[in-house]
């Protein structure tokens, strides 16, 4: 019944953890992001909000570099917490904005994501990562 309870990380089992829903909730992300790469190279007019007044262009850009850029560096444990910040101020801006109108369901996905990379800005990368590899240096 003991071990049942046990909140207790023995060994490396909660940096594995770590690392593992690092990798996943990026790649989850980076398949929102491999799409808007796609339609930003492919010439097609590009219709997007523009919440900011930064323009569409601009701001599907900085959607993409968030959902693209920002993911894989979140996967290899690369300037983890500087990576987030885009990424939680995009899906911000996906709830706030783009999903306005619509249902809870809706704005769920936004949410999920920017709930998970707040997580790892404030946790970091872990021990597996490059951000553990240069901090030792």
């Amino acid at each position: 019944m003991k071990r049942t309870f046990n909140t207790d990380l023995p060994g490396n089992y909660g940096h594995l953890a770590l690392l593992l829903f690092r990798i996943l909730v990026a790649c989850l992300l980076l398949t929102h992001g491999i799409p808007k790469l796609t339609k930003l190279f492919s010439g097609d007019e590009i219709q997007f909000i523009n919440p900011y007044g930064l323009g569409v262009t601009t701001s599907f850009v900085l959607a993409t570099f968030a959902e693209f850029v920002c993911s894989i560096l979140v996967i290899l444990g690369l300037a983890t917490r500087l990576a987030t910040i885009p990424i939680i101020i995009t899906m911000a801006t996906a709830i706030i904005f783009a999903h306005a109108n619509d249902p809870f369901g809706v704005k769920e996905k936004p949410l999920l994501f920017l709930v998970c990379f707040a997580f790892l800005l404030v946790i970091g990368a872990g021990k597996y990562s490059i951000d553990n590899s240069l901090r030792r240096r």
